[in-house]
Parts: structure tokens; C-alpha cells; sequence
């Protein structure tokens, strides 16, 4: 099929991150993948949930939301309806179980490092920009810690970044935009470790299973992505530093 800026089936969307984007957070970015824009940024907090008291460990958390108008049609805001949406939620956790995977509580102890994603545009692959930008916005946010003197180290051990695949009109077709997206017969995002280990991998079939030997192929295709997404994401982190 023909894609939008004629591109291949394997070929992810245009990215760039901007980082330090907000001016008062630890560490923040914007990044852009097509026409998808997510603010990130990282808020450093000394204090940790209860569940951590005296054990000596950091915590990290997110919250996502979109904007009214990232989409075509007005999105009222959470605190008009009094709760965060299902969507929402689950975003937010996975974005936060994905950091948390890559990381050594040990290394921040009482400090809980707080991400903000905060959708401005929207189409397609929310939550795979959210992840890749929510790493850059909180690692600046531990060498800020670095700099001042209140860690030691830093406590990522490895990279995270996420992109999304999907098969339409049969065709396995890598970082969807949201009309591949909306008419998808399969919808997988993968989040991977820029060793290409696996974070987590949500996804199903929409109409007819599929083959393990796909998901195989679309794990290839994926980590492949990763690889690049990570050398920008590394880039934009030594650009700063």
C-alpha cells in the first residue's frame, strides 16, 4: 500500500527531540515522530511512597494525558469528568513500568522522579513517543541529581525507547500513523532496551490470529527501529551534556 510521504513498509516516521524543552523542570523534551508531538518532562521530588520508607530505594511514575485539541474534536479535560480516563491510566503505567525496568532504585534512594506527558498533537503512537521521550526527559533529570552532588551514579543501566507495528492490508508495516492505525488488522507496540532486550510487548490480532513466526518478524522489524531511535535518543542526551 501507499503510505504518506511515500514511505516503505519498514520505514519509521521522521523524529527529532528537543531537549530541555521546559524551562523549569529537572529534565524535559519534546519530541515529534510525524505529526505526533509529546511533551516530557521529569520532576525530581525527595520523597518516596510509603511502601519505600526506609528501604533505602528511589520510585518513578508517570502521568500522560492529551490535550483538548490534539485531536480533530475537543477532548474535555480529566478534572472536568473528576477522573483520569481508562486510556489514560493504562498509558501512564506503562510508561512508568518501562522506566522502572531500565533503573536502580538503589542508585536515587528517597527521590522519586515524577514524568509528564502531555500529548500536544496526535496522530498515532502516543504512548511509543511518550516512552522514548520520557527516557531522554528523565535521565537529564538524574544527571541534573549528578551535577548537584545528590546521587552518585547514574541509575539507568540501560536505554528504553518504543514504536508501534501493525499488519494492514496484510502488510506488516512499521510505526503506524493514526489512519494505518484506525483500520489496523494487527496493533503491536514494542518497548525494548537499547540492547534490544524486551520491556514488554502489548498487542493483538484484530481479526485473524496470527503465527508465532509473525510476531517473530515483527520483533526483528521492531528492533531494528529501536537501534536507530536509541542513537538519537543518545545524541540528544551527549548534545546537552
Amino acid at each position: 500500500m501507499t503510505r504518506k510521504r511515500n514511505r516503505m513498509s519498514d520505514e519509521p516516521r521522521s523524529m527529532s527531540i528537543t531537549p530541555a524543552y521546559m524551562k523549569y523542570a529537572e529534565g524535559s523534551c519534546l519530541i515529534e515522530v510525524g505529526d505526533t508531538r509529546v511533551i516530557c518532562t521529569a520532576s525530581v521530588d525527595y520523597k518516596v511512597p510509603p511502601f519505600l520508607k526506609d528501604k533505602g530505594e528511589g520510585w518513578l511514575t508517570a502521568e500522560y494525558s492529551m490535550l483538548p485539541r490534539s485531536v480533530r474534536n475537543r477532548i474535555p479535560r480529566d478534572s472536568t469528568k473528576g477522573k483520569v480516563n481508562g486510556r489514560a491510566q493504562e498509558i501512564q503505567r506503562l510508561i512508568g513500568r518501562s522506566l522502572r525496568s531500565a533503573a536502580n532504585f538503589s542508585d536515587f534512594p528517597n527521590i522519586t522522579v515524577v514524568i509528564d506527558c502531555d500529548v500536544i498533537s496526535a496522530d498515532g503512537g502516543t504512548r511509543t513517543a511518550s516512552i522514548t521521550g520520557s527516557y531522554v526527559a528523565a535521565y537529564l533529570a538524574f544527571l541534573n541529581l549528578i551535577k548537584k552532588g545528590e546521587i552518585e551514579k547514574m541509575p539507568f543501566y540501560d536505554s528504553v525507547a518504543a514504536v508501534s507495528i501493525g499488519i494492514v492490508n496484510g502488510e506488516i508495516l512499521l510505526d503506524l500513523d493514526y489512519s494505518e492505525d484506525s483500520v489496523a488488522e494487527l496493533d503491536f507496540n514494542f518497548v525494548l532496551t537499547g540492547l534490544g532486550k524486551i520491556i514488554e510487548i502489548q498487542g493483538c490480532a484484530e481479526k485473524t490470529p496470527i503465527q508465532f513466526d509473525v510476531l517473530t518478524k515483527l520483533y526483528d522489524i521492531s528492533k531494528t527501529a529501536v537501534s536507530k531511535i536509541t542513537s538519537l535518543q543518545n545524541e540528544t542526551i551527549n548534545g546537552i551534556t
